[in-house]
């Protein structure tokens, strides 16, 4: 990457920081599709400016891409990066048009997503796992087994996202008005009911919390239950995934944390929640994100309709 398109990308990276208060985690998605691009840009055509990047050049990068196997929607996620960056110098008056408006995103095959059924969320509520034969419990009664059980619950009861339960704070429980706040994406805050079950067992936590533990990071909600600092994404990804597996709550090859927020919007789905509750619930800017959750209801009604139908 030559001098200038450092530059610009660095102005660009720290305007997406400090004026859009993107998260450490999209800024730096960010940084690397520029770098990638540059210095693509760079190793091809040499010491080009920024003015002389055209459409044909940017194809010719996706085109690689796409070659080296790379995914539609991985692609498009770089081409999301190029569009805002161009257009953040469309505005400074740096580029007179934005070769963007000529390149065309590839279709990206829809994922239904995947989702735990209710027999399986019945057993982690319930702590009996359902691959024992006598009644062994999921989750054990310290503090560990505590802390596990609650990311389970407030996952599926809340519907939130991993990054949204690691930032979570005591002070954003509300048990007067039983409402968790919950800070989203662009740093938008949200409310969410959640229930007395609920809030009971976020008070235990917290007095367990306070009395195993000599020390732990204040105002955070979840702790490590050894060392009591906040915990970190793969803490949590690894115990979802270990009782997910262990416990054979779901068949599904995708065991991460965020099969719970899909399973949580299904199940209101499946249970005739209006979507325009469950968009507000999830956080998502937009209904084309929540409407795929709609496909189990579709099944739902394609089912009633076989079996009653006399002409199905």
């Amino acid at each position: 990457m030559n001098e200038e398109l450092h530059a610009l990308s660095e102005r660009f990276l720290s305007y997406l920081e400090l004026e859009k208060r993107y998260s450490g985690h999209t800024c730096t998605a960010y940084r690397n599709d520029l770098t990638q691009f540059f210095d693509y840009i760079t190793a091809n055509y040499g010491r080009t400016s920024i003015a002389d990047i055209s459409h044909v050049m940017i194809r010719a990068w996706l085109a690689t891409l796409m070659e080296n196997a790379m995914t539609a929607k991985s692609v498009n996620r770089k081409i999301s990066s190029l569009k805002s960056f161009y257009k953040y110098n469309l505005r400074l008056g740096l580029v007179k048009q934005s070769p963007m408006i000529k390149v065309t995103a590839p279709k990206i095959n829809k994922r239904l997503p995947g989702f735990i059924d209710e027999k399986g969320m019945r057993a982690l509520e319930e702590n009996v796992s359902p691959v024992s034969t006598t009644s062994m419990n999921i989750f054990s009664d310290d503090l560990e087994g505590k802390t596990h059980r609650l990311i389970f619950e407030v996952f599926y009861q809340t519907g939130i996202r991993l990054s949204e339960l690691i930032g979570l704070q005591e002070f954003k429980v509300d048990r007067g008005n039983m409402t968790i706040k919950v800070l989203g994406k662009g740093n938008k805050e949200r409310l969410i009911p959640i229930s007395a079950a609920l809030m009971a067992q976020i008070e235990e936590y917290k007095a367990l919390k306070r009395s195993s533990l000599e020390d732990f990071e204040p105002g955070v909600l979840f702790v490590h239950p050894y060392n009591g600092r906040r915990l970190y994404p793969k803490y949590v990804y690894l115990t979802v995934r270990k009782y997910l597996t262990e416990h054979q709550i779901t068949t599904l090859k995708k065991k991460s944390p965020h099969i719970l927020r899909h399973t949580f919007a299904t199940h209101l789905t499946n249970n005739g929640a209006d979507l325009n509750a469950v968009k507000e619930l999830l956080g998502h800017s937009s209904l084309a994100a929540t409407q795929v959750y709609t496909h189990n209801t579709i099944e739902k009604l394609k089912k009633v309709f076989q079996q009653a139908h006399p002409k199905a």
